[in-house]
Order: structure tokens, then sequence, then C-alpha cells
């Protein structure tokens, strides 16, 4: 991605990488949406992001992984599952030469749709 082109659309964003992770991203996508059927879909951050009462993914293709960012992982109850991946504070790692978490990643889309839901009714 060129530093200074502003991404206007996830199709946009998808656009930009090799066929291989477009398809990635593509089913990353349909699961996010599938997930939080009443989310927005935005670009923040020059990035894909789903939105209902506040962020509730973004994620990103890099050079070696697809960036996964839920919030803070140490809230996910899916740590056991989590284990296998390289992780930051609010990011997991998908490395392109393993198999993408898809089933996982479901699970995070919906926890964090009912963690949002929450968050509000307080």
């Amino acid at each position: 991605m060129e530093a200074n082109k502003k991404i206007t659309s996830v199709d946009a964003y998808i656009s930009m990488f090799p066929k291989e992770i477009q398809a990635k991203l593509t089913k990353i996508r349909e699961i996010v949406k599938r997930s939080a059927p009443e989310a927005t879909e935005r670009i923040s951050y020059q990035m894909p992001t789903m939105s209902q009462n506040g962020n509730i993914v973004h994620y990103a293709a890099f050079q070696n992984h697809i960036g996964f960012y839920p919030a803070r992982i140490e809230r996910l109850p899916f740590q056991d599952e989590l284990a296998d991946y390289v992780q930051t504070k609010g990011s997991i790692h998908f490395l392109y030469t393993e198999e993408i978490p898809y089933e996982l990643i479901e699970k995070i889309v919906k926890f964090r749709v009912l963690e949002n839901k929450n968050k509000v009714k307080k």
C-alpha cells in the first residue's frame, strides 16, 4: 500500500493485495459480516473495521500475516485456542504459511458483539 494513499472502502483495501491474500481477507470479511449482521463495515486506521456499539474488530494484511484486532486479547475467553498464535496486547497474527482459524475468528467476533452490547447496557 502506498504510504499516502487513503483507502476509502473495504473492497478497495482487499483489491490491493495478491489473489491468494485477497481470498483470505474476503473469507474473513464474510465470516465477520455473518457473525455480526447488524454491524457497520468501514475503514478505520486504514484497515477494514466492523463496528456495533463501538469497534468489534479490525483486520489487515501484512507481509507475512493477517493481523486481527479484537481489542484486548487477555479478555477473550479463548486463551487455549489462541495460544498457538503470535499475539500483542491487541492483536493476533495469522501467518500465511498456516491455516487461518476461521472458526476461531467467528467465535471472537460473536464474543465481541456480545461484549459491546453488554457495555452499552451498563
